[in-house]
C-alpha cells in the first residue's frame, strides 16, 4: 500500500518545491465541454485574463480542428503575453505544420498509450506508436517548439509501455511527458505509482478529469509523485464531469503548501469572466468562486464571522479576489441582522432590533430570501418612519409589436419629475435604457445579477424579478413582482437605484 500522505523518504514534501507550473486548457480541452462554444474575442478575453493572472502556459486550441480555430489560435497568439501558449496536435507531422503556421510557440502532441486506443482508435502497434513519438518529437523541435507528449487514456495503459513512451519522447528531445486521466478512471495510489515511474524520465505534467470525483486528488498524488505540471481548466469546464479546476488548484497548493502557481487575486474575476463566456453557471457552493464560499446566513456562524474573520474561512474572501457576504434569511441571529443594517446606515434600539429579527426570519420560514430593501422596508416599518424616496417610477409605457421595441418612463427623481425613452433588443432592455436616460449621470451603477421566477401558473402568471446593482462599492438586492415582467424589472431597478443614491446621500456630511 502506497502511503500518500506520509510519503516515500527519497521525495520531498510539496513544501519544499520550488515551484508548480499551470498550462491552462480552458480554451481546449474545456471548450470540448457540451454546447460550448467560444468566439475568437471571447477566446482572447479569456486568454488576456490568463496571462494577467500569470498562468505559465495557455493551450490557445487545436489547430488541425479547421480555419476558424487557426485564426482563433493566431488571435492569442498575436496578444504578446507573457504566458508560452501552444496548440493541442494528433500524432501526424501535419499537425504539427498547422500549429507552427498559428505562430504557437510549442505543442501538446497526443499519441495512444492504452490498447484500446492503440489497436482499436488508431489501428497501429506500440512500436508504431514509438516509432511515431520519436518521429514527431524531433520534427516539432527542428521547428523550435516546446514540445510535450501526452499518452491518451494513460490511466488504463501498460505502465511498462507508458513508461517506454516516456522515455522514447525525453530522449528525442520532448521537453515533458504528461500523465493522463483521460476518462477520470485512476485512483490517487495508481495515480501515484503511474507518476512516480514516469517521473523518473524526465519533467513529468499531470492532466486529471473528475468522473469519479477525484480530480484533485489525484492532482495531489501527481505532485507527490514528482510531476511538477498542473493541466486545469478554468470553473473546472470539460468533457463530462470536467477537468480540475485551475482555481482549486492554484488556492489549494498556497494554502496548504505554501506553492505559489498564480495571482490568486484573479482568480474569481476570471472565473467570471469564463462562466459568462460559456453560459456555464457557477455552482453556489463551489469551491473559491462559489456564490456561497464566503457567504454566511447561520446566526452563530454570522455571530463568529463578526467576531473573528477567520472563525468560519479557511483563508480571507480577498484572496481570491472576493468580499465576504452576510446574507438574511430563516437561521439569521441578532448580530448579522444588526450587522446589515449598520451597513445601510440603520441605527435602532434593542427592542427595534428585536422586532426586526423576528419578522426577517418569519419571511425566512416562508421559503423567501429577505433582500436589501425587505430589510430596510422592515426596519422602516418597525421605527414607524416614513421612506424618503430619492427616485420614484410614476409610469411606464412599452412597445414591442413588430418594430424596435420601444420604452418610455416618467420618474420623479427629489423635487423634479423626469421623461425619457429608450429602445432595446426587448422591452425590458428598452425599459431600462430609458430609466437610465431620465437619471443621466446618477444611473452608474452596473446590474450584477437580473433572476426572473414565476410564483403563479397560467399565461397571466404572476413574477418575480430580483435584481443585486452596485454602485461604487456598495451593492443592493430588491426584489418586485408583477404579472408583467417589464413592470417588475423596472420597479425593482427603480428600487435598487433608490436605495444605493439615498445611501450616498446619508454618507454626505451636514454643511458647517
Amino acid at each position: 500500500m502506497i502511503d500518500l500522505f506520509g510519503g516515500s523518504p527519497e521525495l520531498p514534501p510539496l513544501t519544499d518545491r520550488d515551484a508548480v507550473q499551470l498550462l491552462d486548457t480552458t480554451l481546449r480541452d474545456g471548450e470540448q465541454a457540451p454546447g460550448v462554444s467560444l468566439t475568437p474575442a471571447q477566446k482572447a478575453d479569456i486568454a488576456r485574463a490568463l496571462d494577467r493572472a500569470n498562468v505559465d502556459y495557455i493551450e490557445a486550441g487545436s489547430a488541425c480542428t479547421g480555419q476558424g480555430e487557426r485564426e482563433t489560435i493566431r488571435r492569442v497568439t498575436d496578444l504578446g503575453l507573457d504566458a508560452t501558449v501552444t496548440s493541442f496536435a494528433r500524432g501526424v507531422r501535419n499537425d504539427v505544420d498547422l500549429a507552427v503556421d498559428c505562430g504557437v510557440d510549442g505543442v501538446t502532441i497526443v499519441v495512444p498509450a492504452s490498447d484500446r486506443h492503440v489497436e482499436d482508435k488508431v489501428g497501429t502497434s506500440r512500436d508504431g506508436v514509438v516509432e511515431t513519438t520519436a518521429d514527431l518529437v524531433a520534427y516539432a523541435r527542428d521547428h523550435g517548439l516546446w514540445v510535450e507528449v501526452i499518452g491518451e487514456d494513460g490511466s488504463r495503459a501498460d505502465l511498462d509501455f507508458l513508461c517506454r513512451l516516456a522515455e522514447t519522447a525525453h530522449d528525442a528531445g520532448a521537453d515533458r511527458f504528461c500523465f493522463a486521466d483521460t476518462v477520470g478512471h485512476a485512483s490517487p495510489e495508481e495515480t501515484f505509482e503511474a507518476v512516480s515511474r514516469l517521473a523518473e524520465f524526465g519533467p513529468t505534467s499531470t492532466h486529471t478529469h473528475d468522473d469519479l470525483g477525484l480530480a484533485m486528488a489525484n492532482v495531489h498524488a501527481s505532485l507527490r509523485a514528482g510531476a511538477d505540471m498542473v493541466h486545469a481548466t478554468v470553473d473546472g469546464i470539460g468533457e463530462r464531469a470536467g477537468n480540475v479546476a485551475l482555481e482549486e488548484v492554484a488556492i489549494a497548493l498556497h494554502h496548504c503548501y505554501d506553492v505559489e502557481t498564480v495571482n490568486l487575486d484573479e482568480l474569481y474575476d476570471l472565473a467570471e469572466l469564463v462562466s459568462r463566456a460559456t453560459k456555464i453557471p457557477l455552482p453556489p457552493n463551489k469551491a473559491v468562486v462559489g456564490e456561497n464560499a464566503f457567504t454566511h446566513e447561520s446566526g452563530i456562524h454570522t455571530d463568529g464571522t463578526l467576531k473573528d474573520d477567520a472563525m468560519y474561512e479557511p483563508y480571507p474572501p480577498e484572496t481570491v479576489g472576493r468580499e465576504r457576504r452576510l446574507v438574511l434569511g430563516k437561521h439569521a441571529g441578532r448580530a448579522g441582522v444588526h450587522a446589515a443594517l449598520q451597513e445601510h446606515g440603520v441605527d435602532v434600539t434593542d427592542e427595534e432590533l428585536s422586532a426586526v429579527v423576528d419578522r426577517v426570519k418569519a419571511l425566512g420560514d416562508r421559503g423567501k430570501r429577505v433582500t436589501d430593501a425587505d430589510l430596510l422596508t422592515i426596519a422602516e416599518d418597525v421605527q414607524g418612519r416614513e421612506r424618503d424616496r430619492r427616485v420614484e417610477l410614476l409610469d411606464l409605457t412599452t412597445a414591442s409589436g413588430g418594430g424596435i421595441p420601444t420604452a418610455s418612463v416618467r420618474l420623479r427623481v427629489d423635487d423634479e419629475e423626469r421623461v425619457a425613452s429608450g429602445t432595446g433588443s426587448g422591452p425590458v432592455d428598452a425599459a431600462v435604457e430609458a430609466v437610465r436616460g431620465a437619471l443621466g449621470p446618477q444611473a452608474d451603477a452596473s446590474l450584477d445579477s437580473y433572476h426572473v421566477d414565476a410564483i403563479t401558473g397560467g399565461t397571466d402568471a404572476v413574477v418575480t424579478v430580483e435584481v443585486e446593482m452596485s454602485r461604487k462599492d456598495r451593492t443592493v438586492t430588491v426584489a418586485a413582482s408583477d404579472a408583467d415582467i417589464t413592470l417588475a424589472s423596472v420597479t425593482a431597478m427603480v428600487d435598487a437605484l433608490d436605495r444605493l443614491l439615498a445611501r450616498d446621500a446619508a454618507d454626505v456630511p451636514a454643511d458647517d
